[in-house]
């Protein structure tokens, strides 16, 4: 029987939510073992002189705990 957690983080990039997705999944990788899903749980953009500056998304992260 697997036990699994899930953790929110925030991630962000000056380029897309696709791109801010794939950074967030990535760093959370790197200091989570086991990821094994996520979902976008929202989607946000700043806005500098009326242009898209940064876009941010809040995501879930679905990890299972070691034994």
């Amino acid at each position: 029987m697997s036990v699994a957690r899930i953790t929110e983080i925030i991630a962000s990039s000056s380029k897309s939510f696709d791109d801010a997705v794939q950074k967030g999944i990535a760093r959370a990788c790197k200091t989570l073992n086991k990821v094994q899903g996520a979902w976008v749980q929202d989607q946000k953009v700043t806005v500098k002189k009326g242009k898209i500056d940064e876009y941010r998304v809040t995501l879930k992260v679905t990890f299972v705990l070691d034994d």
